[in-house]
């Protein structure tokens, strides 16, 4: 096991790891274990009580946090025809198809955090399926990105639209902004995600649904969230 920074171990004597934490004594001792020179990432680790080879006790969607990310995400998007301008005007980073499909595949080019296509060109963007698929950045229904509503799409994920997914070990990560937006922010953003991840419980998971919940800084101890409280 690689040996802790000393600005970590420092953060970590600050944190109880038996302890379950309120999520405000959470949040407020996430900040005060953040001691990198940037502006850190807070991110939340959710164990589900689910078992996700299983299609019907899947946990994904998406939700705009109140507070945003914190971080400016750029968006790539894949249509053609008159939505080529509206997600221009809406501000899309890069628009295109058939150049960006082949720029993928060919040049394996990821500028960019977000794809969003129109329904009507999925045929093409299937191609990138085995590249944009491990990745987490193929588009799907279920998180918005693959709409004809371009420009909405667009604003929302500039205004801190975040997706949730639980992966193969039953763990759904989620980004709920920077330490600099301070415990209140945090706690608004936190909220909206757990009210979600809640609201997304399949009726296939059966008895204890959230197992655990923590929530760490990019370089800071993970704190655990009492999860008979992740709403108080």
């Amino acid at each position: 096991m690689p040996k802790r920074g000393k600005k970590y171990q420092d953060s970590a004597k600050l944190v109880d790891r038996e302890k379950l934490y309120d999520p405000a004594e959470a949040m407020d001792l996430v900040t005060k274990t953040a001691k990198a020179n940037f502006d850190e990432t807070v991110e939340i680790s959710i164990k589900l009580g689910v078992d996700p080879r299983h299609a019907d006790q899947q946990v994904r969607g998406a939700i705009v946090l109140p507070h945003g990310t914190g971080k400016t995400r750029r968006v790539l998007v894949l249509t053609k025809g008159e939505k080529v301008r509206e997600a221009e005007e809406a501000g899309a980073d890069h628009v295109g198809l058939e150049d960006y499909v082949e720029k993928i595949q060919k040049e394996n080019w990821f500028d960019f955090d977000v794809v969003v296509a129109t329904p009507d060109v999925m045929n093409v963007v299937g191609r990138l399926g085995r590249v944009l698929g491990p990745k987490g950045l193929m588009p799907n229904p279920k998180s918005g990105t693959v709409t004809f509503e371009v420009g909405k799409a667009i604003n929302e994920i500039k205004a801190g639209k975040i997706e949730y997914r639980v992966d193969k070990t039953s763990i759904a990560h989620a980004p709920i902004g920077k330490v600099s937006f301070g415990v209140e922010k945090l706690l608004d953003n936190y909220k909206t995600l757990m009210e979600a991840i809640i609201k997304a419980k399949p009726a296939a998971s059966k008895g204890q649904y959230l197992k655990s919940v923590v929530v760490s800084s990019t370089m800071g101890p993970g704190v655990k969230i009492n999860p008979a409280k992740v709403l108080e």
